[in-house]
This record gives C-alpha cells, structure tokens and sequence, in this order.
C-alpha cells in the first residue's frame, strides 16, 4: 500500500509540475508577444522629413515619410531653397537639379539610389526627357528601379519640365 501511495505522489507531484511549467511558458510567450508588438509599432511611427521646411509648409506637404523600412519621397522638382524654379527650359539641368535633391533626402536616411525600388518620373515633354534620360545611368550605377514615365499637361509651376518620385526599401 506505502508503494501505491508514493507512486500516487510521485505522480501528483508530476502533474503539478508539468501544470506550472506550462503555465510558466504560456507566460513567457506572452511577454514575448508584448515585446514583439511593441518593437512592431514602434518601428512602424511615421518619421517626416522636410527638406524645404517653409515651401514645403506653405504648399502643404512632407518631401518624405518613412515607415518602417519604406520611405516614400515626393516629387523632387528644380527649385531653389525659396520655392522659385531653376533651369527654367533646361530640362536636362533641371533632371540633375532633381536628383541632388534626391540625394540629400536618401542621405538623410542613410539610402542611396541602391536602395531605390520605384521612381516614378512626370514630364511635359516627353521627347526631350527621352534625350537627357541616359543621365540617369550615372545615378543608377547598378541596376534600375521599377517605374513608370507620363508626360503630363502640366506640372505645379509652369517652368517645371521634369518632377520625379521615388519609393525607397531601406536594408537593416
């Protein structure tokens, strides 16, 4: 009876053991989701980045938003720190003038033109852009990003002739 009664033991303390262990690790899982959906939502906040803070304020606009990994970049166009056009019918300076901009704005978040997955390019003038789009194998050294190329009536001020977007995946 004393061997029956100490294996009636044995087992309950097993039992017992077993319950709190699984109760310890069904906690732990859940600390651990906590944690993951915190570091989740935290890398998901929008962060703004101006790089004309008056223009950009007075015409109602971020140059760039990035969340998480995506950053996605307004129309970069040929404009000096005022808001005034620059290389007005030059559309070849006007594309370098867009991309500088760009670049200060990849800077900003540690990117390169490596690290751009879509440009998006709007033109008044197809034709010309055509002639001055080999510039843009000096940008893009190691492989183009996907995109789309329109030509469009018009642009926000007249004297653009070439605005260009871009959606960037920033690597960990």
């Amino acid at each position: 009876m004393k061997k029956i009664t100490n294996r009636l033991s044995l087992l309950a303390t097993l039992c017992v053991l077993t319950f709190v262990l699984q109760n310890c690790e069904q906690k732990q899982k859940e600390k651990t989701l906590e944690v993951e959906k915190e570091v989740i939502v935290e890398s998901e906040k929008p962060e703004y980045f101006l790089l004309r803070p008056e223009v950009e304020k007075a015409y109602g606009y971020s140059h760039a938003v990035k969340i998480g990994n995506s950053i996605k970049i307004s129309g970069a166009v040929s404009m000096d720190d005022e808001g005034n056009p620059t290389a007005a019918g030059d559309i070849g300076q006007q594309m370098k003038n867009c991309y500088a901009d760009l670049e200060k704005i990849l800077k900003h978040y540690g990117c390169t033109f490596d690290d751009v997955v879509k440009e998006d390019v709007f033109t008044t003038d197809m034709a010309q852009m055509l002639e001055k789009s080999a510039y843009r194998a000096e940008i893009y050294k190691n492989r183009f990003p996907t995109g789309t190329w329109l030509e469009v009536k018009g642009l926000a001020l007249p004297e653009f002739m070439i605005e260009i977007e871009l959606e960037v995946h920033k690597s960990k």
